[in-house]
């Protein structure tokens, strides 16, 4: 199991021009985000001040990462790295030194 900072955006072309409209789909969307939450899947998340961008950090194998990015296509596209945590840092520089 790896952990992954997904940067999201979401498609400023697939919104509603409605401010009723606009605030369903983000309650939608946000609803997505807490059931990951609550599923211990989704760590962090957060939204950029101002911007259509934000970040979560996720926690699963790449498949099960990969199926629940996919509900949120296509209003929302993701770039993801993966994270190392200190020890892993640790391992790679003792691997180094043999």
């Amino acid at each position: 199991m790896g952990k992954y900072l997904a940067l999201w955006e979401i498609d400023a072309t697939r919104l509603p021009v409605g401010r009723k409209e606009r605030a369903a789909g983000w309650k939608a969307l946000l609803n997505f985000v807490k059931e990951d939450i609550k599923d211990g899947k989704l760590l962090d998340w957060g939204g950029f001040l101002g911007e259509l961008k934000g970040f979560g950090i996720m926690e699963g194998d790449m498949v099960e990462i990969n199926v629940r990015l996919q509900r949120y296509s296509p209003f929302v596209h993701f770039k993801l790295r993966a994270i190392t945590s200190v020890e892993q840092a640790e391992q790679l520089i003792e691997e180094m030194a043999k």
